[in-house]
């Protein structure tokens, strides 16, 4: 049986939520001697199922090597971390590639789209990956671009869109194998405020309908509120962690 946890002692016992990210005294170092750089300090953090998490703090501070821990892209030096009960710490990294690719996605801040690609074969790319036919693929990407708001833009290709429209295009990307995880790095950076709250409107509805988890990694208070929680980081640590009414709660949430 599966444990069950609150986000903070006001919420009912109705809106308990599962532990999906378990990140414990997770510490990384890049380089030796004089010139060693220790991106993270015994990070301890913990992400609810069906939350949006904000990670802030000033350029440089840990946060882009730390969603790079969490999804198995880089290996920590000290600590574990687990998604939904099972150890990523612990894998090989034959088996971390492979669950990366189904359980993991990325939205990134420069959308690294194909540009020989239409929308719909961009979206389609992690599907493909998995052996999916090519098809099957494609029209499983339309059919979520025509959740987006993207229907009569699927055979676009990336010059042909806007910044907003390419956005969309990287968040069903993100979305369309239907990870465990989703991790959004600046997903608003490069948007005008009306475009970037209808792309964090999207990642919660279409994220958090699911029982998956979110991470967004941002310099944009504007979109602050979108998150249940805030975690602050500086200098490798995280320094604090506050809710979204701005009450500052633990990092680890107690487990009944």
């Amino acid at each position: 049986m599966e444990a069950e946890l609150s986000l903070n002692p006001d919420i009912p016992k109705t809106q308990t939520k599962r532990l999906a990210v378990r990140i414990s005294s997770v510490s990384k170092q890049f380089g030796k001697g004089e010139q060693a750089v220790k991106a993270l300090q015994g990070i301890t953090w913990d992400v609810a199922a069906q939350e949006v998490a904000m990670l802030v703090g000033p350029s440089g501070c840990g946060k882009t090597t730390l969603i790079s821990v969490v999804a198995g892209i880089l290996n920590a030096d000290q600590g574990s971390v687990s998604i939904f009960g099972e150890s990523i710490t612990a894998m090989s990294d034959r088996y971390k590639t492979k669950y990366r690719a189904k359980n993991v996605g990325f939205v990134f801040q420069q959308y690294n789209l194909l540009p020989a690609l239409t929308a719909a074969e961009n979206a389609a790319v992690p599907l493909l990956i998995q052996g999916v036919p090519r098809l099957k693929a494609v029209k499983e990407a339309s059919e979520l671009l025509g959740q987006l708001g993207l229907g009569k833009r699927i055979h676009a290709r990336p010059n042909q869109l806007s910044g907003g429209q390419q956005q969309r295009v990287a968040i069903a990307r993100a979305l369309i194998h239907k990870p465990k995880i989703l991790v959004c790095d600046e997903p608003t950076a490069a948007l005008d405020h009306e475009t970037g709250m209808i792309v964090m409107k999207l990642i919660r509805e279409l994220a958090v309908s699911d029982d998956r988890a979110v991470i967004v990694v941002t310099h944009d208070n504007r979109i602050f509120p979108m998150g249940d929680r805030v975690a602050h980081m500086d200098d490798g640590h995280i320094e604090s962690i506050v809710d979204g009414s701005g009450r500052p709660i633990p990092a680890m949430i107690d487990i009944p």
